[in-house]
């Protein structure tokens, strides 16, 4: 054994070694709850001892305590490291409540007198705590559940949102009266010193099968219950982005992912470097001795979390129960508090599994003031059963599954199987939320939000919007007026009409857009899975290549665009499009389209006919178009236009295939076109994370350059992710590229660790942005006249350019986080640079809301 181990366990040892006193007597019981004085939150594994007695106690997770002796004693004693030890009086021979609160021992350093020159300095070199922390990191694999061959367990998962503080005279007012039964329902007991309205609850109970060989992880849903807000919002987005933003707490893996934010375990490998370790209390829990490891961050704005772990000593090392909170210094947006509470029960081998996880977060605009949110997720797991083979049929398909009668059982089932139990405030929410439903007020209210937001004004089976779209204008349109709307499943849940009509002030002409869509699965077309079939018709302008999926490019504020912007298209499309998606996020889509093109503005089709040049109106194509996309585990909100992806570190795979056809409805080219994109998301721990988006494509058969591939650009003064923020409208074309999209966020890694940037909280971004390619002697309209000519400006000099071998490319650097939202990007592209009215700097910015 080398020395190391045997400085823990003399250190160890010493702790445990005190001396004890008894004395006789009757039963006195003492009971009560331990609070800190100044945050009235609840103290876990606080040490109550019987005066001039052995006697002793710790208080459980929620800091309650019960101290029961025939010996006599007429006081306790209550110690807790980090605050001042109290001595209360208690009455012999009596059952008693005895409320106890803790003052922080850094509210009595007024007057302390230092004697040394500085603090001793924190090494890890000769430290026992961090031997201790480096025990536990090299036992983390026998101490998962995975290092059995067969486990089994119920869960129940139970997601709790309540308004905080709300004043207790604001239903007496008149025009909250009518909410009264909603304002009412309080609990001031689970948290001490806050005051908790229910506004939002999900359950879950579910069985989970593990396998180790063949690995498989299958869940069974066997019952589900949440509250329903009616149509304005999508309920089962919002339960997954609120379980994305409180993930499954895994103490013992490297990373834990929390507030859509990597925060490094505190036994994580490389824990020690990051994180400062202290032995603070040793302890008997359930007759078995613990070491209570106290931790901080070494950087305090860094993703790291500060907390108590308490480690078994019997030769696993294993965590007995772990307490994690954030220093208020960290660089986390609306969080005012965040802790995490887990216990771990003991298995009949001696090993310990999770047996509860409480994930409680305060959140608010600022980290002052009473008034906020606060969310609670509770998951509790029991019925835990280790190495009971099943028979294969039991892990054999889909790794989630859903009982049919899941989303249908009764109170008395949820009475009798719900795994924990419900405050009284709580097992009213459901009720409340669907009386709050039927009141005007609220849905009046919810028509305002849902118009401001989302863009769309009910009007019960039809809705108008996007309003974002009303109004804009351009230098082809001019002021253009644009007026929309779209039925809702109130008119029918498996028929579907939208449509809009616009008027250009300039050009004086009408546009407008008409489809109509079936439902196959009779669900929401709005919802997933989507299946249904749709025909529609388009007559529209078009920026050629503008293809930005974060534009409407009649939205006002796109409106405004740097340099020359007259090249446009005005387009009719004919289309029929089917969409089938499956429950494990494949999806496939086909089409029919017939699209015809003509230039307007500055842009021209121009061709040459027996040496003349030839001026040519429109072009039409018609398009047989095939999608395959597979997106594993994909989450996403959905809102009222599009869906909000909820990123993960899950890749997501698109292969789209078109294929024009000739002399079929006046299609006027045979070719095909086959494009491949792939996304992912990488999480880096504390150097933050990275977006990668790698793009192909490839053009067959001959074409003019309005069927070109055509790079995404940005004119534009908003940064766009996936376009090319310095480059012109339609100033490449090309027939096969590839390109790679790198976007990576430090979540203020570097700023950190400077004082002023570090009191800002801004984040450092820096973005890699790369296309390459060509075009092949048959596109390329200088050596085939019959092609369309690229387009040049007046003096007769290009304005569009075939891609070459020279990669076209863009970086930036950017700051985000700025007042939490905002993020400013320098620009800089690198080549190309003799093209005309092309900028080598530009600053971008963008809103993003992000914790």
């Amino acid at each position: 054994m080398d020395c190391k181990r045997v400085l823990i366990k003399i250190f160890i040892l010493n702790l445990f070694l005190l001396p004890s006193f008894a004395a006789v007597a009757q039963v006195t019981r003492v009971s009560g709850v331990v609070t800190d004085a100044k945050t009235k939150q609840t103290l876990p594994f606080v040490n109550i001892f019987a005066a001039d007695s052995s006697v002793n106690v710790t208080s459980d997770v929620n800091g309650k305590f019960v101290l029961q002796s025939s010996k006599v004693f007429k006081g306790i004693k209550v110690s807790y490291v980090g605050y001042k030890p109290v001595d209360l009086p208690v009455t012999p021979g009596q059952d008693q409540v005895v409320n106890v609160r803790l003052v922080p021992i850094s509210q009595q350093l007024t007057g302390v007198t230092i004697t040394t020159s500085k603090a001793p300095r924190y090494h890890n070199k000769d430290n026992p705590a961090v031997e201790l922390i480096r025990q536990v990191i090299a036992h983390k694999a026998q101490n998962r559940p995975e290092s059995y061959n067969y486990v089994q367990y119920k869960e129940y998962d139970k997601m709790m949102f309540s308004l905080l503080n709300v004043s207790p005279t604001i239903s007496d007012k008149k025009f909250f009266k009518k909410y009264k039964f909603l304002l009412d329902n309080r609990d001031s007991t689970s948290i001490p010193g806050k005051t908790l309205l229910p506004i939002y609850l999900d359950e879950k109970l579910s069985q989970v099968y593990y396998r180790k060989s063949p690995e498989k992880t299958k869940t069974v849903l066997l019952a589900q219950k949440g509250v329903d807000f009616g149509s304005y919002i999508d309920n089962e987005g919002l339960g997954q982005y609120f379980k994305h933003m409180y993930y499954e707490v895994d103490i013992y893996k490297g990373d834990i992912f929390l507030m859509t934010n990597e925060f490094l375990s505190p036994i994580s490998d490389v824990a020690p470097s990051f994180y400062k370790f202290f032995i603070t209390d040793t302890i008997t829990v359930n007759n078995s001795k613990v070491v209570e490891l106290s931790f901080t961050p070494r950087n305090t704005t860094d993703m790291l979390f500060e907390g108590k772990i308490y480690v078994t000593l019997d030769g696993n090392y294993a965590v007995q129960h772990v307490s994690l909170t954030v220093n208020k210094n960290i660089n986390l947006n609306f969080v005012k508090s965040l802790r995490v509470d887990q216990d771990f029960e003991q298995n009949p081998d001696n090993r310990y599994h999770l047996s509860k996880s409480n994930t409680v977060v305060d959140f608010g605009f600022n980290k002052k003031g009473n008034g906020g949110l606060l969310g609670i997720r509770t998951i509790t797991y029991k019925n835990y059963e280790i190495n009971k083979a099943l028979p294969d049929t039991a892990y054999e398909g889909s790794a989630q599954v859903a009982l049919d009668a899941a989303k249908d059982r009764s109170d008395a089932y949820w009475a009798k199987n719900r795994l924990d139990t419900l405050t009284t405030a709580e097992s009213k929410v459901y009720h409340n939320i669907d009386t709050l439903k039927t009141i005007p007020s609220y849905r009046r209210t919810m028509d305002i939000i849902t118009l401001l937001f989302a863009g769309y004004k009910s009007f019960g089976p039809f809705e108008v919007g996007p309003a974002n779209t009303f109004y804009s204008f351009n230098p082809v349109e001019g002021l253009k007026l644009r007026l929309g709307g779209r039925t809702t499943p109130e008119l029918s849940k498996r028929y579907y009409f939208e449509t809009y009509a616009a008027y250009g002030f300039r050009d004086l002409r009408w546009k407008y857009f008409l489809s109509a869509t079936y439902s196959i699965n009779d669900k929401s077309i709005y919802r997933f899975p989507q299946n249904y079939i749709r025909a529609s018709f388009q007559r529209d302008t078009k920026i050629p290549g503008l293809d930005l999926e974060f534009v409407q490019e009649d939205n006002f504020l796109l409106s405004f665009k740097r340099g020359n912007n007259d090249k446009y298209l005005y387009n009719d499309f004919y289309k029929l499009d089917y969409v089938h998606e499956f429950e494990s996020h494949f999806s496939y889509s086909l089409g029919l389209r017939k699209w015809t093109q003509s230039p307007a503005g500055s842009l021209y089709f121009v061709d040459e006919v027996n040496g003349a040049p030839n001026r040519v109106n429109n072009i039409t194509t018609a398009e047989v178009t095939a999608e395959l996309r597979y997106a594993p585990n994909e989450q996403f909100y959905q809102g009222k236009i599009y869906r909000v992806d909820i990123p993960n570190k899950y890749p997501i795979f698109t292969l789209n295939y078109t294929q024009g056809i000739k002399n079929v409805f006046d299609g006027q080219y045979n070719y095909k076109n086959l494009h491949l994109s792939i996304f992912k998301r990488f999480y880096l721990s504390q150097l933050g994370y990275t977006d990668v988006l790698a793009e192909g494509t490839n053009i067959f058969g001959q074409v003019p350059y309005a069927l070109l591939s055509i790079p995404r650009a940005n004119q534009t003064y908003a940064y766009d992710i996936y376009s090319y923020n310095l480059m012109n409208f339609l100033e490449f074309v090309d027939d096969h590229n590839a390109s790679i999209n790198i976007d990576h966020h430090f979540n203020g890694f570097l700023f950190n660790k400077i004082p002023l940037f570090k009191k800002l909280k801004w984040r450092e971004t820096v973005s890699f942005k790369s296309i390459w390619g060509g075009l092949r002697d048959e596109n390329n309209p200088s050596l085939h006249p019959s092609l369309f000519q690229l387009p040049t400006d007046q003096n007769g000099q290009p304005i569009t350019y075939p891609l070459g071998r020279t990669p076209y490319i863009e970086g930036s650097v950017g700051i985000e986080n700025i007042f939490k939202f905002v993020r400013v990007d320098l620009v800089r592209r690198f080549d190309y640079l003799d093209h005309p009215e092309v900028a080598k700097w530009g600053v971008r910015t963008r809103v993003l809301f992000t914790f």
